[in-house]
């Protein structure tokens, strides 16, 4: 790698200023809340103490939810009680008001015939006792009246005895004397009438009811409900007076709080009984279901011999039958393509070993043509020379269908010891500078000041990364390439970024299949053995890490290859993002962000990403300076942590933006560029 090859200082173009990506680096969870704390204060005060209320509120609860979205059968039950519940509770409200209504209105007929036959009695007694002269005088005639209200309220009350009770009121007040007081039996109060019933008494002929709370003297008895009714009367001496009848509702309340507790104690064995009835009855159908759902989970597992019980002939007897066929035909079909696809990878590895012994025979005699090629004329010499670039390819092509053939096979061994990145990319570096030199590109390299240390198989990570920079070198129409190395958390990443034909919408996820070539009607003269990077996407799977790919056409293209620090540790993301900084879609963030900007900012982040860097005098790679690429800026929002998505992503270039300086750069003579790595 050339010593000289350095990142520029933070502050200059090219290095972003901000912090780098990893777990840690960032704001701890307090400081977004302080951070969150000081824009609500400032716009909605109290949001945040809210939110935290609410997620406190919810924590408790997601156990519960969790189980209410992957239990079916609880959900129905649950439903079923609900609204079992509801109609039950319904249903009791409707018979309870029709049980209440017809209850009082059994009580209010009886107690109107009671009342009127009382009231009759009293008419008829002082109509019989009324003289053609006066009964009397002054107090003698008062204390008679008084005698004769109380013998008639004695009279009335005795024939219902704890049924109703009678009270006779004058019209007058009564603290006009004691002989014209209240006249009541049973214990009653004469509070229980209320005023507006006694003014309606006293104003109309007719008889009146109402429902009042029946109140006894010297708080004897409890209050109760009950019905009054009452009517105006004269009494012997022609006066007015009210004559009041008392039925207490307490039979009836009996009556109604035994109805509710009837139904209430029904209503309950109903809803339960319908719960059961739901549960056992969705049980009969989730039972096959989840037995379908685990025989599915052990069959993607590779249990190919797991089959549902069938019993009955119903419709999951049914469902249960034509699992087992599906089961049976997947495993023959599996079992058909486990068998072929055996053949195929014995096939290829007794192939390329029988093929090793007459390709040797033939590496000897084409280096022994080789070797004499000047003695020949100049066709016979130009033959050997492909012969032996052919064989050479040859070579290659055996060696990668071998190493296919393993992991095939299941078995790629890893062996696994702390390197350092930096050895392994510059003894790549190394390699390709032949070729770097031939197509007039320069490789740079940027993270190299630290030491970046990973425990991986420093023969499988340097094919990886020769493959990529080869192919960056030769896909990249004698552009620079960019090799960057980073390290953050428990993850360590190497992108090597070009600039040439890059890469159409959908072909960053096809590159890394076999033998695939960007266009299939062209014959592959350029390029390896169209295997390369399935070995290599190989290669990171058994580190556990991931080979990804991003391109936009006309922009070039980016591999990145994450591996984990520490072997068989998780990845959870990496510290180089799949998108460059200087891709098109960020620099027209970047333009639409800074033609947004007013006044332009005095410690802003839109820098410019990859600039040409001067080579040093002890670099290795000596190659005419080239003109750089324009500069291409990176908008200060992009996430350098990205996490892996659907492992590529593509750009595509819109019609018409191919530049001036782009066109100067295409020559109507160049080589197949057809990327078919």
């Amino acid at each position: 790698m050339p010593r000289g090859s350095v990142a520029p200082q933070p502050g200059q173009p090219g290095v972003r200023t901000g912090r780098t990506a990893g777990p840690g680096s960032g704001p701890s969870r307090i400081g977004r809340l302080l951070q969150g704390g000081r824009s609500d204060r400032d716009g909605e005060p109290g949001r945040l103490l809210l939110r935290l209320l609410m997620r406190w509120v919810r924590r408790p609860l997601l156990p519960a939810v969790r189980l209410w979205r992957r239990n079916i059968q609880l959900r129905i039950v649950v439903t079923t009680l609900l609204m079992s519940l509801g109609v039950v509770v319904l249903l009791g409200f409707v018979v309870i008001g029709q049980v209440r209504n017809g209850l009082l209105d059994a009580k209010g007929k009886a107690a109107q015939s009671q009342a009127a036959g009382g009231f009759a009695v009293a008419r008829d007694r002082a109509n019989a006792l009324v003289g053609p002269g006066p009964t009397g005088a002054g107090s003698d005639g008062q204390a008679a009246t008084s005698s004769w209200r109380s013998d008639l309220v004695e009279q009335l009350a005795s024939g219902g005895q704890g049924a109703f009770s009678v009270v006779a009121l004058s019209v007058d007040s009564p603290e006009e004397g004691l002989h014209l007081g209240p006249r009541t039996s049973g214990g009653v109060h004469v509070a229980s009438i209320p005023e507006n019933l006694r003014q309606a008494v006293g104003q109309g002929t007719g008889t009146y009811e109402t429902y009042i709370k029946i109140q006894y003297k010297n708080d004897e008895r409890e209050p109760q409900a009950g019905l009054v009714v009452g009517t105006q009367l004269n009494d012997i001496e022609g006066n007015p007076y009210e004559l009041y009848y008392l039925f207490p509702l307490a039979q009836e309340e009996q009556s109604l709080n035994l109805v509710r507790g009837t139904l209430a104690t029904a209503g309950l064995f109903v809803v339960v009984l319908l719960g059961a009835i739901a549960w056992l009855v969705v049980r009969q159908i989730v039972t096959p279901v989840r037995m379908a759902a685990g025989i599915a989970e052990r069959l993607s597992a590779g249990r190919l011999q797991e089959r549902m019980k069938v019993t009955g002939e119903d419709d999951i007897a049914r469902l249960g039958e034509a699992f087992n066929k599906m089961a049976q035909n997947l495993q023959l079909k599996i079992q058909q393509l486990e068998e072929l696809s055996r053949m195929q990878r014995r096939f290829v590895s007794d192939v390329s070993h029988e093929l090793r012994t007459p390709l040797t025979t033939v590496r000897m005699a084409a280096d022994v043509i080789h070797e004499a090629r000047s003695d020949f004329d100049p066709v016979t010499a130009r033959s050997a020379e492909l012969l032996g670039d052919q064989l050479d390819r040859f070579e290659s092509l055996l060696s990668d269908l071998l190493e296919i053939s393993r992991f095939d096979a299941g078995a790629a061994a890893l062996e696994a010891e702390p390197i350092d990145l930096r050895q392994v990319v510059r003894r790549v570096i190394g390699g390709a500078e032949p070729l770097a030199e031939r197509k007039g590109t320069r490789i740079r390299v940027l993270g190299d000041e630290q030491p970046v240390i990973a425990e991986a198989d420093a023969r499988r990570v340097e094919r990886v990364l020769r493959n990529l920079v080869v192919n960056a070198v030769e896909h990249g129409e004698g552009r620079d390439v960019v090799v960057r190395l980073a390290v953050a958390g428990g993850a360590v990443a190497v992108a090597v970024r070009d600039y040439g034909v890059g890469l159409k919408p959908g072909e960053a996820t096809r590159v890394f299949n076999r033998f695939w070539r960007a266009d299939p009607a062209r014959a592959r003269t350029t390029g390896g053995t169209g295997l390369g990077l399935s070995i290599a996407v190989e290669d990171a799977r058994l580190h556990g890490g991931w080979l990804q790919a991003w391109g936009e056409p006309g922009g070039g293209s980016q591999f990145r290859l994450t591996l984990p620090r520490t072997a068989d540790e998780p990845l959870r993301g990496s510290p180089i993002p799949l998108e460059p900084e200087d891709s098109r879609q960020n620099r027209e963030r970047a333009q639409a962000a800074q033609a947004a900007t007013t006044a332009p900012r005095s410690n802003g982040h839109l820098l410019a990403s990859l600039p040409v860097q001067a080579v040093s005098p002890r670099s290795p790679l000596s190659v005419p300076p080239r003109v750089p690429p324009p500069p291409r800026t990176a908008p200060a929002g992009v996430n350098p942590a990205a996490l892996p998505g659907s492992g590529a992503r593509v750009v595509a270039r819109p019609a018409g933006e191919l530049q001036d300086d782009d066109m100067a750069e295409i020559s109507p003579n160049r080589e197949d560029t057809t990327r078919g790595r």
